[in-house]
């Protein structure tokens, strides 16, 4: 037997001041959309907002449903709309901010599993990387490629069976 160890590398940045104007602008995006999120349930509001290699900011925010599995995270909705609507645009980065009772998370959140899925399969169709920014009041998190979020990713290699 062999134990082997997996380390991912993040970056804090304290404050929105340390960030390029084009990051500060998609945090504010995703802000935004999150006061539009339809969480009755949670009241835990989410927004994302991506940016494409040709400037367009594309954003969403979770959606709930009374039958729990029939929503969708704010991360999926802006991924899939930018995927259907710019199929051949890079995405080159995510900004995603939660908010509850109207009020910005005091520190980041991440994604959750089938979002990180979703989100390294866009990078895998790209061939690209996609940088991701997480926001809370306390500090801003980022890692500069997706598969850190999802070290032993499953993707199109996994589907090719060996025997």
């Amino acid at each position: 037997m062999k134990q082997k160890k997996l380390t991912i590398s993040y970056t804090e940045y304290n404050s929105e001041s340390e960030l390029p104007e084009s990051i500060k602008n998609l945090i504010i995006n995703a802000k935004k959309t999150a006061l539009n999120a339809y969480a009755p349930y949670s009241k835990f509001m989410v927004g994302a907002a991506v940016l494409l290699a040709n400037g367009k900011i594309v954003t969403g925010n979770n959606q709930e449903n009374s039958a729990y599995p029939s929503g969708l995270c704010a991360e999926r909705v802006a991924l899939f709309y930018a995927n259907a609507q710019y199929p051949k645009v890079a995405v080159e980065a995510i900004a995603i901010v939660a908010l509850q009772n109207k009020k910005e998370v005091l520190n980041p959140i991440y994604p959750c599993g089938a979002c990180r899925q979703v989100i390294l399969e866009s990078q895998g169709k790209q061939k690209t990387q996609i940088k991701l920014f997480f926001a809370g009041q306390n500090c801003i998190h980022s890692v500069d490629d997706a598969s850190n979020l999802l070290p032993l990713e499953f993707d199109k290699e996994s589907l090719k069976v060996k025997l």
